[in-house]
């Protein structure tokens, strides 16, 4: 049975933008940027509105399909409250469509603000960052965007399914098992010796004690970029070679973003997905070149175009005037607080 807020409730909820991959984490490791989004929301008698200001605000549909809007409903509906009526107002600055998680922290900031106003109704209603990290990622799809902006700091993201690779289990012999002890039924499918997958994800995530001195710059072209068009530049398999290739990497880049920043030159290397992006990417190829030759580690960030830099000091005052005659905003934002709600 829903509970229904009372009007006049006001939450504010003020998101960080994020970074996603650093190069080999593909998919899991993330990084929280100081770039933020706020989104005020008021419970009302009745209806609907909502006012976007800045970034997108002329892009964006002002009503009940906008992103922030279905996320607060996901909030309030995930604790079981209903609202007969919501004022929303977005001031965005994250740019949208440069692979800084633009669409992740509408989502965060949306599903925090929703399960906030549920807890000002009953505290113990209110909802832990594991339950934001779920939400988010079925959202998203993938939890390394959503973990960052909801944690803050340096991420390390994962999913879990109930197919028997994923709790290290031999399928072949978990398939085997099923059929000979007869628990294989109808509508079961079993192809190529595998359990046909269960469709619950469950989306994990944990903040990483990043390095003090470690620096985050973004370089923001004016270009956007389609993340579906991109992803959809990657193949279905990879070599194994490359596989171990990132396996390797990403496990150095755990050790690089938390002790050793003096290896993520070799820690941000890549084989499974810029390379394949490049040619949609021109520009931020290029600036990842250049940096990559000067010492800095550049990676693509999300699925671009925005470059991440990392490193531990200031950004170079000649790189920055190149960027900026080539159209590119030099950002150094620092790393960011997770969600907050007040």
């Amino acid at each position: 049975m829903s509970r229904t807020l009372p009007a006049g409730l006001t939450v504010t909820a003020r998101v960080p933008a994020s970074s996603a991959n650093l190069g080999p984490g593909f998919d899991s490791l993330g990084m929280a940027l100081g770039i933020y989004d706020e989104i005020e929301v008021r419970s009302t008698d009745s209806g609907l509105t909502i006012r976007v200001e800045g970034e997108g605000a002329d892009d964006v549909p002002w009503g009940p399909s906008h992103l922030v809007v279905r996320a607060i409903e996901r909030g309030l509906e995930s604790a079981g409250v209903w609202a007969d009526g919501l004022d929303v107002v977005c001031r965005n600055v994250i740019p949208h469509s440069r692979g800084l998680g633009s669409s992740a922290a509408a989502v965060v900031g949306g599903l925090a603000a929703g399960c906030a106003l549920a807890a000002k109704l009953d505290p113990d209603l209110s909802a832990g960052a594991d339950r934001l990290v779920q939400l988010a990622s079925e959202f998203e799809g993938h939890p390394d965007n959503a973990a960052a902006s909801v944690l803050g700091g340096v991420v390390v993201s994962w999913t879990e399914t109930d197919r028997p690779a994923d709790l290290g289990v031999d399928s072949d012999v978990v398939a085997l098992e099923a059929l000979t002890a007869g628990s294989v039924v109808p509508g079961d499918a079993v192809s190529g010796g595998t359990i046909a997958e269960h469709p619950d994800r469950r989306y994990r995530a944990v903040r990483l004690a990043a390095h003090p001195a470690l620096h985050p710059v973004v370089l923001i072209p004016d270009e956007r970029s389609s993340t579906a068009h991109t992803r959809g530049l990657l193949p279905e398999t990879v070599p194994h070679g490359d596989a171990a290739f990132n396996v390797s990497r990403a496990a150095l880049a755990v050790v690089a973003l938390t002790q050793r920043p003096d290896l993520l030159m070799p820690a941000t290397a890549d084989r499974l997905h810029q390379a394949q992006r490049a040619p949609a990417l021109p520009l931020t190829t290029a600036w990842i070149t250049r940096l990559r030759a000067a010492g800095i580690a550049a990676t693509v960030s999300g699925a671009g175009p925005t470059v991440l830099a990392l490193g531990t000091e200031e950004f170079p005052s000649q790189l920055r005037e190149l960027a900026a005659a080539d159209g590119l905003r030099v950002i150094e934002p620092g790393l960011a607080e997770g969600v907050r709600v007040g």
